[in-house]
């Protein structure tokens, strides 16, 4: 298979991250006899500092013109102080509306080699941690009209709209249906039915489509419970869907109690273009440049591109299986390291994974 994959490094750590990433692709393909051509585009602060804005035309048109599209990180405290309106955050969100990516896939999955970092008690820990979270994206508070600040009463007031459609509900519902028909045929939808009118239609429609997937295990559950449920037990999920404000924060809290944010990989999925494959953690400028980032989640995010947007399974279990068998021999980035074990830098890291591959 020949596969085009546009590159977007970004800032901070981003370009050390992303250039393991790509070593383990190309190990991973010559493996399999495929063959990768690349393109590299610029998005985020780096856009900025070359092109004045954070997404330009040709990045959009390189995206486009991919089979997928791999991130690295975006965002620092460089662009802080600039206009809003071009901060770095405008490019990811502009690059998933020009894409219509409409679907986030964040897994969060406890690593055995990595039991000693999670946040949870061991008891916990034991019974396993293995979700699936899926956001819809494009919609809800974030994206809802109207918006604005007005005068109440004589003080200032601000408001959002949380709103979505039908069809918007269905075809995320339709998107979680499929990938718990793949894992353990359960589905979750987390809403807030008791008080939203909004949730209240998401519940009905998710109700309905749900039916035509007889072999998934439909449930419901208010996020307010869903977010202690998540720390208590986390191993009663296994794929939770929900709007986007509520997926915002639940990915990030079932992410963070794996241990390390790290190693968790994201995709970002539409209706039939390129989907964009991103670790979860941010562009950490702390520690660019120090060769001490962590570079599995963006490793594991091209396991997610290959199975995702190719199709294929035996590539992309060939890199989680690498990545598991070198922690499973002690290799350890700074943030995972707990005082066993080697430590090791982002370059070693990524070198052993692509060694590990074969």
């Amino acid at each position: 298979m020949n596969m085009k994959i546009c590159l977007m490094p970004g800032d901070g750590i981003g370009p050390e991250i992303m250039a393991q990433a790509v070593m383990v692709l190309e190990k991973v393909a010559a493996k399999f006899g495929h063959t990768v051509a690349t393109t590299e585009a610029l998005i985020g602060g780096a856009a900025i500092d070359a092109m004045g804005e954070p997404l330009p035309a040709a990045t959009v048109a390189a995206c486009k013109a991919a089979d997928a599209v791999l991130l690295g990180a975006v965002g620092g405290p460089k662009w802080d102080t600039i206009d809003p309106a071009i901060r770095p955050e405008k490019g990811l969100l502009g690059i998933r509306k020009a894409l219509g990516l409409f679907a986030n896939l964040r897994p969060a999955a406890l690593f055995p080699e990595l039991a000693g970092a999670s946040y949870l008690r061991p008891d916990i820990v034991r019974q396993g941690l293995d979700i699936m979270v899926v956001r819809e994206l494009t919609g809800g508070a974030y994206f809802g009209e109207p918006r604005g600040e007005t005068v109440v009463n004589g003080e200032r007031a601000a408001f959002n709209t949380m709103i979505y459609s039908e069809s918007e509900v269905e075809r995320i519902v339709r998107v979680a249906c499929e990938i718990a028909r793949k894992r353990g045929k359960r589905l979750c939808s987390v809403d807030k039915a008791n008080v939203l009118d909004v949730s209240r239609l998401w519940r009905e429609v998710a109700i309905r489509t749900a039916a035509e997937y007889p072999d998934v295990e439909l449930s419901h559950m208010y996020v307010d419970n869903a977010a202690m449920q998540l720390i208590r037990d986390p191993s009663q999920f296994d794929v939770i869907v929900t709007e986007n404000l509520f997926g915002d924060i639940l990915s990030d809290e079932a992410s963070i109690i794996t241990g390390s944010i790290g190693m968790l990989p994201s995709a970002s999925m539409g209706s039939g273009g390129p989907a964009l494959f991103e670790p979860i953690h941010g562009s950490a400028p702390d520690i660019a440049g120090k060769d001490v980032a962590n570079p599995l989640a963006t490793i594991l995010s091209v396991a997610m591109m290959l199975r995702f947007s190719f199709g294929l399974e035996a590539e992309a279990a060939a890199i989680d299986a690498a990545v598991k068998g070198v922690l499973a021999r002690g290799y350890r980035t700074g943030d995972i390291y707990v005082g066993e074990g080697t430590k090791v830098g982002c370059t070693e890291m990524g070198r052993l994974v692509a060694e590990a591959i074969g």
